[in-house]
């Protein structure tokens, strides 16, 4: 981006502006409005620069004046001559002004520095003695509603008290004077009003159109938000070289439903826009100029609100042409009240009591405003914000109470000319009943199917605006029998509408926990002083490491500070020449940290941090002395690192103990016939190597124990799912548990504990000989085979006891394998199993469980049928949990996932690209109950409007050319009785194939399309599953004849 320029003074607008000021002084007379103006003896203008107050007079007067608020400055206005107290930067930026000896009326500039001590204090008397000598010398005027609390106005404000000056707010007078807009003003004014009706009409006027275009919810506060982001954009405001010019005046106003309050100070509120009558103000300021429309737009209008839209729209016109040159303020509001009297009177308790106001470097000039009590005249080049508001009107035609009740605002910027009505600046901001309706019309198609067509009803020269309806697809399928499909869809239908209003009823039950960080106490070195070590190190003002506080004190400016070891980044030695250095970095707001996210949250980040420190230290020995100075330096940084690393693991631990609960005492059962399994390891290991143990089932709970001795307990009712998986097709049978709470052993947290024994070799010696008549490998066969079935036989009773003894809280499922299809939900390819209640793979480490109750929906992504795997992810009913991915999804097991979701109730969608979850649900969890009113996960769904309208484009094309086609064959002469003889001929030879073809179908013709595609589909994921598990299995020994191949099957393998 380009530098700034350096700002410059406009001279002559500073002559011109100031010149009206002392006019306007001197002329004076002692009657004009309320102020006597002509008693004024100096003038004093500060000004204290406020971040939450937008409009200031004394800011508008220094723009006026300068183009640039000058903060922290003081302006004195004398008789014969003008002072300035300022900092240096602005007296450079202020010195053209000087050398002019009152030149075109201004008197000559004096500028003063302000000394960054004393506040300019040293120039107060010279400036209260000029006050002196300016007329009386005895009454000063000032902005009485702005207070110079400043601190560069401390002394200035006590010397102006000591003097005695009596105060007058000119306020009022100013306002007056500045009010006339001189050519340059009024080329800003004319920009920003077009600034204005290009955001009407490119950003307000379409969201309002497809909003209701698309019957979209969208909230009045959304709305309103998003035009102070449109006013940046290029394609709203075109006519702006440079955004930063361009600012809103104030909040826009959005209000439709029955609630109008025509307020500038009001916000809009964030409820759904309703349909109806919709009013809306708001205003562009350029380069601190404001302008200002509002509009009130009509969905359907009544009779009874079109015309009073027409009378509002009448009175504006009406007021817009009494407001000329020297026409009094208070006699434009009567004409238009008189109109309204005479036009439609019992809307006079309706009316807002006044018509507008002037505008211009502030949005509301309080003193001239368009009502019964302001008797200033309105003077050429005056900028007004004309208003109409009609509150609180009644609907006779409404059905709903907030169809019963309305309003109608109107607002536009217009300027006053020397000579006839005023000018509008806003006039490209359509306003007529006819450009600001919008008329929905329900039609219906063959099928009795209601289509609405919205109609923008423009002028007559605007031409037709009326949307097409699109026509129903209609067409005959091929194939009739699409009962299997038909179902799939209807229910996937009913999920969706059912997910939305499941998930509304859960949100509304009552307020959403919202999983925040974990607050803990701050680490504070010392909490009290007399805590503070007292070691000859601290006094002495020595660097030293205070082990039992985990503080470092460093000697700063004579004085030992404390530094906790959390705020300490790193530490570094390094030796250079004579000297040792030690650099101490501290963590800061900014600071990068690994991952790119800053971890470290400060109380106070706006306060001043130190970065970095270093100290240096002489390596040489004096005389005298045991070790060298820099001795202290080098055990420092040892102590540091090492209470670094005390204080990392702490946390670490703490870190990994969140969430953790504490279980209940075992209760062992006294009798010594519990159910027991041996020789089992369990996941993840208590150490490096493995040691097998064994299984007990007690009275609340089961107790793992090692042979050297090592228990771990698991509790009944802290098991959210229980698993057990045979060894059918598995080298390993086993126990899973996945735990409802996270436990720690061996100091690690875990949710899923796992105990299991191998039934088969899993290495398989490649160099052995093997021979398929063989009687040692026959019989190690027969020997596995029979230890498959004892370990099952054996597991499987465990499983039935434990359930009698737990009474039901543990329920052990089992994974169908038949069901389950390769992902890779981790690193690895693995295979998912479904059960009755998750989605598992147990066999692979980690472990993969998918609680389906939990799951909202399931997505599908690079669902595109060229490429061989898509992904498939997991949406939880917890919004602030993270998605779940599993990627590279066979794409010819598509329809099988499909089966197996739709069957266990789970709503899914497609889509053929891979989406940012993590903004996906940052933007959901911020407002869930908002995001399911707004349609929810519907914009997942494939844009079935694009596919209804190509079927229909190809059903056009294809009637075309069988019209084509007919008419061609009517005028070809001979050609087409040949073709036709062929046709016949060939429809003969498809009539003969057909017969043939259904005499040999045999047993196949009594097969309907749903079984043979069931039948293809189980193939298709048999031979899947089979290519996985021959890939996944080759290292292992003789898996023919493991599995019951053949010895044929075994040399194969061998060569």
């Amino acid at each position: 981006m380009a530098p700034k320029s350096t700002p410059t003074l406009d001279k002559d607008a500073f002559s011109r502006r100031m010149k009206r000021i002392y006019a306007g002084w001197k002329s004076a007379k002692a009657t004009e409005g309320s102020v006597n103006f002509s008693t004024v003896d100096a003038l004093v203008v500060g000004l204290v620069k406020e971040e939450d107050v937008m409009y200031k007079k004394s800011a508008a007067f220094h723009l006026w004046l300068f183009g640039y608020e000058l903060a922290d400055t003081i302006l004195v206005l004398c008789e014969d001559s003008i002072h300035m107290v300022a900092s240096q930067k602005k007296i450079d930026f202020l010195k053209p002004l000087q050398g002019d000896e009152n030149q075109a009326g201004v008197p000559p500039v004096k500028l003063y520095v302000r000394g960054k001590s004393d506040g300019g204090k040293e120039h107060f008397p010279g400036l209260i003695q000029a006050i002196k000598n300016s007329r009386q010398g005895k009454t000063i005027g000032i902005f009485a509603k702005e207070k110079l609390d400043g601190d560069a106005y401390t002394d200035w404000n006590n010397a102006i008290t000591k003097a005695g000056f009596t105060k007058q707010d000119i306020s009022m007078v100013v306002a007056y004077i500045m009010a006339p807009k001189d050519d340059k003003e009024i080329a800003l004014m004319t920009k920003s009003s077009v600034c204005t009706v290009d955001l009407f009409k490119k950003f307000y006027w379409e969201q309002i159109m497809t909003a209701v275009d698309q019957d979209k919810r969208v909230k009045h506060l959304k709305i309103a938000d998003g035009m102070d982001s449109a006013i940046k954009r290029r394609e709203i405001i075109p006519n702006v070289s440079d955004p930063d010019d361009v600012e809103m005046c104030y909040p826009a106003i959005v209000q439709s439903g029955g609630k109008f309050n025509f307020k500038f100070n009001v916000t809009s509120e964030n409820d759904n826009l309703q349909f109806g009558v919709i009013c809306a103000s708001f205003g562009v300021k350029y380069k601190e100029y404001c302008s200002n429309v509002a509009r009130t737009v009509m969905v359907a209008p009544t009779k009874s609100q079109l015309a009073c839209y027409d009378i509002a729209y009448e009175l504006e016109e009406h007021i817009v042409k009494k407001l000329t040159a020297g026409a009094r303020l208070c006699d434009v509001y009567e004409a238009g009240i008189a109109w309204l009297r005479e036009k439609k009177p019992d809307l006079l308790e309706n009316v807002k009591k006044n018509f507008g106001f002037a505008t211009g470097l502030e949005f509301r000039e309080a003193f001239l405003v368009i009502n019964e009590k302001t008797t200033h005249m309105a003077r050429k080049g005056m900028v007004f914000c004309v208003e109409v508001a009609f509150q609180g009107l009644k609907n006779p035609e409404g059905k709903t109470d907030a169809e019963k009740t309305f309003g109608i605002w109107l607002g536009d910027t217009v300027i006053v000319k020397e000579t006839g009505p005023a000018e509008i600046l806003t006039k490209g901001a359509q306003k007529k009943s006819k450009q600001v309706s919008i008329i929905v019309e329900t039609a219906k198609d063959d099928d009795d199917k209601e289509d609405l067509a919205i109609i923008e009803v423009e002028t007559a020269t605007a031409g037709p605006a009326g949307r097409s309806r699109r026509t129903a697809v209609t067409g005959e399928r091929l194939r009739t029998d699409f009962s299997g499909e038909e179902k799939r869809k209807k229910n996937q239908e009913r999920l969706r509408d059912e997910l939305n209003k499941k998930a509304y009823a859960r949100l509304s039950k009552g307020k959403e926990e919202v999983a925040g960080p974990r607050l803990k106490k701050a680490n504070v070195a010392y909490r009290n002083i007399n805590n503070f070590p007292t070691d000859d190190e601290v006094k002495h003002l020595q660097i030293y490491v205070d082990k039992r506080a985990e503080t470092l004190i460093l000697p700063l400016f004579g004085e030992p500070v404390p530094f906790h070891i959390s705020i300490i980044k790193s530490v570094a030695q390094s030796v250079e020449g004579d000297y040792t250095y030690l650099r101490i970095n501290f963590l800061h707001p900014g600071a990068p940290v690994m991952g790119g996210q800053e971890k470290h949250v400060f109380s106070h980040p706006e306060a001043q941090f130190l970065k970095e420190l270093t100290f240096r230290s002489s390596n040489t020995k004096e005389p005298g002395e045991l070790a060298p100075a820099s001795s202290n330096l080098t055990n420092t940084f040892r102590l540091v690192k090492e209470l670094q690393k005390k204080y990392k693991t702490r946390e670490q631990e703490e870190r990994e103990h969140e969430g953790v609960i504490k279980q209940d005492t075992l209760m062992l059962n006294p009798n010594k016939n519990q159910p027991r399994l041996k020789d089992l390891f369990i996941r993840p290991p208590l150490s490096q190597k493995r040691i097998s143990g064994a299984l007990e089932a007690h009275v609340n709970g089961f107790r793992y124990t090692t042979l050297r001795g090592e228990k771990v307990d698991v509790l009944y009712n802290n098991i959210k799912h229980a698993f057990f998986q045979p060894c059918d097709g598995e080298m390993i049978i086993l126990l899973h548990f996945h735990l409802k709470n996270a436990v720690v052993y061996q100091k690690r947290k875990i949710v899923d504990i796992q105990f299991y024994t191998e039934v088969g070799e899993t290495t398989t010696d490649l160099g052995k000989h093997y021979h398929m008549h063989d009687r040692d490998d026959l019989a190690s066969e027969q020997a596995e085979r029979e230890l498959r079935n004892r370990l099952t036989t054996a597991f499987k009773t465990f499983t039935e006891k434990v359930e009698a003894i737990s009474k039901g809280d543990v329920d052990f499922d089992t994974p169908f394998r038949d069901l389950g299809f390769p992902g890779v939900p981790f690193r690895s390819t693995a295979i998912l199993q479904p059960t009755s209640t998750c989605l598992v793979n147990l066999s692979e480490w980690p472990p993969f469980v998918i609680t389906l109750d939990e799951v909202e929906l399931v997505h599908f992504e690079r669902v595109q049928f060229h490429i061989k795997n898509f992904d498939m992810v997991f949406v939880f009913k917890d919004y602030h949990r993270k998605p779940v991915l599993v990627t590279a999804i066979p794409m010819n097991l598509l329809e099988h996932v499909k089966s197996w979701l739709d069957n266990s109730d789970i709503y899914f969608t497609e889509g053929i690209q891979s989406l940012n979850w993590v903004k996906i649900m940052k933007t959901v969890g911020e407002d869930p109950k908002e995001f399911l009113r707004e349609g929810g996960w519907q914009f997942l769904e494939p844009e079935d409007n694009a596919t209804a309208a190509a079927e229909e484009d190809e059903e056009d094309d294809d009637e075309y050319k069988g019209s084509e086609s007919e008419d061609a064959g009517s005028g070809s002469g001979s050609d087409s009785d040949d073709d036709s003889g062929d046709s016949e001929v060939d429809e003969e030879e498809e009539d003969d194939d057909a017969s043939n073809e259904d005499l040999s179908s045999g047993e196949e013709s009594g097969k309907d399309w749903d079984e043979l595609e069931a039948e293809a589909a189980k193939a298709d994921r048999q031979k899947a599953m089979e290519e996985e598990q021959e890939s996944s299995r080759m290292p292992a020994k003789r898996p023919n004849q493991r599995f019951g191949g053949s010895g044929g099957g075994a040399k194969r393998m061998r060569r």
